[in-house]
């Protein structure tokens, strides 16, 4: 990799920190080709991403970002996962984590907070932003639904009196 490739690859993983919201660390201790790809895949599928990187260029690729402080976190074989939507990333990685012995959480990032291990599985404990969006729609929908049965009672009870009454005089 010459010094222009460097540079490119560089300023592509600073463009990837600048849009993250969360950014978590791992270390790919011996994963096939399979794996990875079976875990990209997950990642796509929950609106994150993955990238094997290397670790001066990472380091490098962090200035003047707000997860500089994950610098440290870089050595050994190392990847991040990363998305927008804040849970996304932490849940996949923590959840594939936990079924492959060869993959493994090291730390990350929610903004400028840097978390560890433990902040990462917190992080991938909350529910997701769609799933909150589902709960939010349910509680606004539930009381809506209880007005119109209490406001559509009063009026069939009406009608029916006023039918009953119809079928009285007729």
């Amino acid at each position: 990799m010459d010094r222009t490739q460097k540079e490119e690859l560089v300023s592509q993983l600073n463009e990837t920190f600048s849009g993250a919201e969360t950014v978590v660390v791992t270390h790919n201790l011996g994963l096939t080709v399979g794996e990875m790809e079976d875990l990209r895949v997950k990642l796509r599928e929950a609106g994150a991403n993955f990238k094997v990187t290397k670790n001066r260029l990472t380091r490098l690729a962090l200035k003047d970002t707000k997860f500089e402080g994950i610098a440290d976190l870089f050595s050994g074989p190392t990847g991040i996962a990363y998305s927008e939507d804040v849970v996304a990333a932490a849940k996949v990685a923590v959840k594939f984590a936990k079924d492959n012995d060869n993959f493994e959480v090291v730390g990350g990032a929610m903004g400028d907070q840097v978390l560890d291990l433990a902040g990462v599985q917190t992080l991938a404990s909350m529910p997701s932003l769609d799933e909150l969006r589902g709960k939010l729609v349910g509680l606004i929908q539930a009381p809506a639904t209880k007005v119109a049965g209490v406001l559509q009672a009063p009026a069939g009870q009406l009608a029916r009196v006023c039918g009953a009454y119809g079928a009285s005089e007729g």
